[in-house]
């Protein structure tokens, strides 16, 4: 019987689009060797949406998006609309539809391949076999904190905002964070700043309440400065890490480019469970809209294809096929193949279409 999965996909702005026909290539082979078909809207988000409608996010995309059984973005943003008003900037609408969907569970592995070892620019027995998964808060914090804004108060300009979290917003991610610590090694490292931030005192009081009903998982607690030197450091003693919003936005950058290439990396935004199991969710790369190199065919696809998997994996609950992606990326990266970002000495330096190619047939060999 053939399966149907709905997805709206968000091509978004730079590259997205080219990284995401390399997406389609692949539901293409799914539909036909795994009898897996998907049905696909396609929509507009941040500048081309700006472009279009003169919003980040029209009332008609998010309609699709709550419709959808999950999301697949591009990228948003870019100089072209750098000056524009702040309220219909690309990245509002990036912003927004998280917000508005719920998503309040933001997922960034930062995994080393062991053919990208040598891309990193950290010492390879510093960074190989890395495999940490970052959780940040999505949805409250200092980022959507009220009152916020620049106001003048007796003749001088104040830029204010306020960071903010309740009880509930902090247990439901860390509920998220200790069942992904049950999955994986049973170590979880909860990131605050409670020596000074009385939000994040309270972040950590109920961490640590959560704690109680995950007796197998091994809780620790490190404060923001700190496990931002850590992650140079050592970042192996890491294993999943829980944080807030800014400080997750942050420390996963940082532990990105442990990794050597921005665009090596997939995530998922993902909301709470409803009485069917099934969560809204989002699913991007972590490499921005690069509009340098956009449509040159140079861009690095792997980061896409690889949160394409990802949706397999926690949208969709087929493990199977997401791991065979992730096999088909790892065995590309084996043979040799790079795209101009993780280029290495005696490589072969492909486009983003030739390397989508590359990974379909190492997809036929798996199957």
């Amino acid at each position: 019987m053939t399966i149907t999965k709905k997805v709206l996909m968000l091509p978004g702005d730079g590259i997205g689009p080219e990284v995401m026909r390399q997406v389609q290539r692949v539901m293409d082979w799914m539909a036909k060797k795994r009898d897996i078909n998907f049905d696909v809207t396609e929509g507009l988000i941040g500048g081309a949406s700006i472009d279009a409608h003169n919003n980040p996010l029209t009332d008609e995309t998010l309609a699709d998006a709550m419709a959808a059984d999950a999301v697949l973005l591009g990228a948003v943003g870019g100089p072209k609309w750098d000056n524009i008003p702040f309220d219909i900037k690309p990245e509002r609408g990036l912003l927004k539809i998280r917000k508005e969907m719920g998503l309040f569970a933001n997922l960034r592995p930062a995994l080393v391949f062991d053919a990208l070892v040598g891309a990193s620019t950290l010492k390879e027995d510093v960074v190989k076999g890395l495999d940490i998964m970052i959780l940040r808060e999505l949805t409250g914090g200092i980022y959507f904190g009220q009152p916020r804004g620049i106001e003048e108060r007796d003749g001088v300009r104040f830029g204010f905002n306020t960071l903010v979290y309740s009880e509930p917003e902090i247990e439901r991610i860390a509920r998220v964070a200790f069942d992904m610590a049950m999955k994986r090694n049973k170590r979880l490292c909860s990131v605050d700043k409670a020596n000074v931030l009385e939000s994040t005192v309270l972040w950590r009081e109920v961490v640590e309440r959560v704690a109680r009903e995950f007796p197998e998982v091994d809780i620790s607690h490190m404060y923001v400065d700190n496990a931002a030197m850590q992650l140079v450091r050592n970042p192996k003693q890491f294993d999943v890490m829980v944080t807030t919003n800014m400080f997750g936005d942050i420390l996963s950058d940082c532990a990105a480019m442990l990794t050597g290439s921005l665009g090596m990396l997939p995530s998922a935004s993902l909301g709470a469970a409803d009485e069917t199991g099934a969560r809204k969710a989002l699913y991007e790369p972590v490499h921005g809209s690069a509009p340098d190199i956009a449509g040159q065919d140079l861009a690095n696809p792997l980061a896409t294809l690889l949160s394409f998997a990802m949706m397999l994996r926690y949208s969709f609950d087929m493990g199977d096929d997401a791991t065979m992606i992730e096999t088909a990326v790892q065995n590309v990266l084996k043979g040799g193949l790079r795209t101009a970002d993780i280029m290495q000495p005696g490589m072969a330096k492909v486009s983003t279409s030739v390397m989508g190619e590359a990974v379909i047939n190492e997809l036929n060999k798996l199957v």
